[in-house]
């Protein structure tokens, strides 16, 4: 049977070996060479070869592919994959995969250094099941840089309203000259090619804006967008960004808030949630609640943040007048962050124990004060008539 290699640089490093009083030693110098090629596995797995990265023109989704270790180690008892980590230059981690593809697609933004890198992971039978490494092999990939970086558009800023239409809005770079034409491009996966705008928002002839519709194929994965301007002999730099539309969702107000007043004097308050594509089950509601404003600006206090669509609330005061206001935005279950919708509100009046005692009261207090006026009045006629005459005339014989 042959030989592991570990095993045949073990034996070359032993003369005499078939020296009758030297046989105990080969043991023993197997499981040091064993041992050392356990400690070494660069020398013992290959990495892969030709790692490259190309641009197919889809706003930043690169193509990473290599081909298998020269001689490709092929071992009956073993798996072989890669470890595949790619981030652009300036963050801070690596986004990991673990694959046997030779071949993926990933995003990066454009506007800085993409990076990758890939190494060989050897396991199994022939390796005693301990994991074996390569080096790692790198490549970039690096768009090359078009007009100064002042005159990329500024303040890009996304909303997806009701999970229906995608409303993008930028300002013009601060080196921007006159007559800029801006357009803007993305792309997902499901699309053949990058696809330009066709609903521009324009301001003064300039386009500042663009809304997109029928974007729901796009939803939980990347949206990739460039917008790009263009000027007579000059040239401006693009800018490239990928949105998560679950990310930017913004719902409407909550839709049918009533609030009403129980026995107890608690507020009972109940709402729908807005009308569009949202998920119900998607959405998340806070709720606050305002008293005795006056004719001052209303004091708002949280309330409660619930996924529920009613809520009772004990009242603080015994205030004449109270508000409640609900809005909405996409809970943590369907997305990481999201926008709060406007607020919906209700204010109503509520009559008070005391207001109940005074409206008791006030008959009462009518009833004994027209009794005392008609007893002084009276009392003030009496007075007025002469003493032991009769209030009318008599007759005589």
């Amino acid at each position: 049977m042959p030989l592991h290699p570990c095993h045949r640089t073990a034996l070359l490093t032993s003369p005499d070996l078939m020296a009758p009083w030297r046989l105990p030693v080969l043991p023993m110098a197997l499981l040091w060479g064993c041992l050392l090629a356990s400690c070494s596995p660069s020398t013992v797995v290959a990495p892969p070869r030709d790692l490259r990265i190309t641009d197919p023109g889809l706003l930043g989704s690169l193509d990473v592919e290599w081909k298998s270790p020269p001689h490709e180690q092929t071992f009956n008892e073993c798996t072989v994959k890669y470890k595949f980590e790619y981030r652009n230059t300036g963050d801070r981690d690596w986004k990991v995969i673990f694959t046997r593809k030779l071949k993926f697609r990933v995003g990066f933004d454009l506007s800085r250094t993409a990076e990758v890198r890939v190494q060989t992971l050897l396991k199994g039978g022939c390796t005693d099941d301990v994991e074996l490494q390569s080096d790692w092999i790198y490549a970039t990939f690096q768009i090359p840089p078009q007009g100064k970086l002042e005159s990329a558009v500024q303040n890009f800023h996304c909303i997806y309203h009701d999970w229906e239409y995608l409303k993008c809005t930028w300002e013009p770079g601060l080196l921007t000259p006159h007559g800029v034409h801006y357009g803007l491009y993305y792309w997902y996966e499901g699309l053949d090619h990058a696809v330009q705008c066709d609903h521009y928002i324009q301001e003064h002839g300039m386009n500042v804006g663009c809304v997109l519709h029928n974007l729901s194929q796009a939803e939980y994965q990347d949206l990739n967008v460039c917008v790009n301007g263009s000027a007579a002999a000059t040239l401006l730099r693009p800018l490239y960004t990928t949105l998560r539309l679950h990310n930017l969702a913004k719902p409407s107000a909550p839709e049918q808030l009533v609030v009403s007043v129980s026995a107890a004097e608690e507020l009972l308050v109940a709402w729908s949630p807005p009308g569009g594509r949202v998920p119900p089950h998607c959405l998340e509601y806070e709720v606050q609640v305002a008293e005795d404003a006056g004719e001052a600006a209303a004091a708002w206090a949280f309330v409660s943040t619930q996924m529920e669509t009613a809520l009772t609330i004990s009242r603080a005061n015994q205030s004449h007048v109270s508000c409640v206001r609900v809005r909405g935005r996409t809970n943590i279950f369907c997305a990481d962050q999201g926008f709060w919708s406007e607020w919906t509100q209700d204010c109503f009046s509520v009559s008070t124990k005391e207001d109940k005692k005074l409206f008791i009261l006030i008959p009462v207090i009518l009833t004994l004060s027209v009794s005392l006026i008609i007893f002084m009045l009276i009392g003030q006629y009496k007075k007025r008539s002469p003493a032991g005459k009769p209030l009318h005339g008599s007759v005589g014989c």
